[in-house]
């Protein structure tokens, strides 16, 4: 005698619905993976720059030097104050407070006392030209690091474009450096 039903096994139907549920599962899980990783990238950007803007803040402790702290749309560098020449000038030799540029995708905003700053997207330095023409102000840094260890307070923000991701770097007078997220103001 012959049994009549279903043979042991699975239905072409049946394959494709797993198919679909591991696939939808699989995409979840990269897209979480890829916006933990901005995230992640965001917050090691701002990590630096906290730690760079410590070290220099420490140097001019100890060495009784001005430093600054100019910032462009892709990228940030320290510069040094020459009480000679009374100008503000590129760091030569010191590989830590070099010129940083930022991964293509993240941009810097800059606000000082609560204004945007527009921000060039290289380094804005005047010719000798331009320095000795009367009429026409010095080039400064946008944040001043004083030997006193104080500096002036600014808030910066690191961002991402594609999916308007952003972290801030906050420095108030006192030298004081705080990250926040956009969670931590609600």
């Amino acid at each position: 005698m012959r049994l009549h039903g279903r043979s042991g096994g699975f239905s072409l139907i049946e394959i494709l619905v797993v198919i679909v549920i591991i696939g939808i599962v699989m995409s979840i899980a990269m897209l979480s993976i890829t916006l933990a990783g901005g995230d992640n990238q965001l917050r090691e950007e701002a990590r630096r720059m906290v730690s760079l803007v410590d070290v220099a803040r420490d140097e001019s402790l100890l060495q009784g030097r001005e430093f600054g702290l100019e910032l462009m749309q892709g990228a940030y560098r320290f510069v040094e104050f020459d009480p000679l020449t009374r100008q503000w000038s590129e760091i030569i030799g010191d590989d830590t407070l070099r010129l940083r540029q930022l991964p293509e995708e993240l941009e810097l905003e800059l606000f000082v006392e609560d204004r945007r700053v527009m921000l060039k997207s290289d380094p804005t330095r005047m010719t000798s030209e331009e320095e000795d023409r009367p009429g026409i102000e010095r080039y400064a840094p946008h944040v001043l690091i004083y030997s006193s260890g104080d500096m002036s307070p600014f808030e910066v923000h690191f961002v991402r474009r594609i999916d308007d991701g952003l972290i801030a770097v906050q420095g108030d007078m006192a030298g004081m450096l705080e990250i926040v997220t956009p969670e931590d103001s609600m």
